[in-house]
């Protein structure tokens, strides 16, 4: 007797948090989700949410009980999704038990208010920029060992096709704004990321050597800004100056990206100048100002 080829499906259980990951892995994937799987995982993110609200309104770590008491929900409800809360570091548990909001959501806030204010700040000038130099201006902050791009002023008149659009990333090595970052950094903090990189090439103009690249940041460091000659794309040149807040931190990088042949060094005064008054806008105050 011939017996049918039976698909048998093995769900493991998922972590509260994980489910919006888990869900959408188990095969076959229908092109909407399921309707009582969404208003579970927004039930879940609302609860959480409750939860984190709840440690906000304290100042003092906070028992498990007195959040299951606040948000009324069940204490083992509440004790999951904590757990997957402690897991993303999103909540410490201290040593006695105790609940209180974790370091990851000051790392999230204080990055989302840093690309907040430097774009508002930035946003007319860099336009102006642009106009002046009909090139493409770009607005860019560090993000582990890239920069991440977060604003951009470009038209047809740049002569030069964007290939990172808003939120693409680039090697620190690679790019003038990235070397600004490097080269506000300490020399060990320069070597790790060098180790931990291993300063991989994008084109043979790429600096691959630590030697190299500690004597381009000491030039960085002794011009005020930094160059890209070829380095991350053929063909395209850059030029790069940083943008400081309130507390004197390298917060950004303001560069000009053009074909090699139409960068000019003429362009270098008006790019730290527009720099500076992007920093003033911060609160900046340059020493001896």
């Amino acid at each position: 007797m011939n017996v049918a080829a039976r698909q048998i499906v093995v769900v493991q259980p998922i972590s509260s948090l994980n489910m919006l990951r888990q869900v959408s892995s188990v095969a076959p994937v229908p092109a909407q989700p399921p309707s009582e799987t969404m208003d579970m995982a927004i039930q879940v993110l609302g609860r959480a949410t409750q939860l984190l609200d709840a440690l906000a309104a304290q100042p003092d770590p906070v028992a498990l009980k007195d959040l299951a008491k606040t948000t009324g929900l069940h204490t083992s409800t509440a004790h999951r999704i904590l757990s997957d809360l402690v897991i993303g570091r999103y909540v410490d548990r201290v040593d006695n038990g105790l609940y209180q909001l974790g370091m990851r959501l000051l790392e999230l806030g204080s990055l989302v208010k840093g690309r907040l204010n430097v774009r508002e700040a930035a946003h007319e000038a860099m336009h102006a920029l642009h106009r002046l130099t009909g090139q493409t201006v770009n607005l860019s902050v560090q993000q582990g060992d890239e920069i991440i791009y977060i604003d951009r002023a470009w038209s047809e008149r740049s002569g030069m096709q964007v290939v990172r659009a808003i939120g693409g990333r680039a090697p620190l090595h690679l790019t003038s704004n990235g070397k600004l970052f490097l080269s506000a950094a300490d020399v060990r903090q320069v070597r790790t990321y060098a180790t931990r990189t291993g300063l991989v090439a994008s084109t043979a103009n790429s600096i691959t050597t630590l030697e190299k690249l500690e004597q381009e940041l000491l030039l960085v460091r002794q011009l005020g800004y930094a160059r890209d000659n070829e380095e991350l794309e053929l063909g395209v040149r850059c030029i790069a100056a940083g943008i400081y807040d309130d507390t004197g931190k390298l917060v950004a990088g303001l560069s000009i990206s053009a074909p090699s042949g139409r960068l000019q060094d003429a362009w270098i005064p008006q790019l730290v100048a527009t720099a500076g008054s992007i920093s003033e806008a911060l609160g900046y105050e340059a020493s001896g100002a």
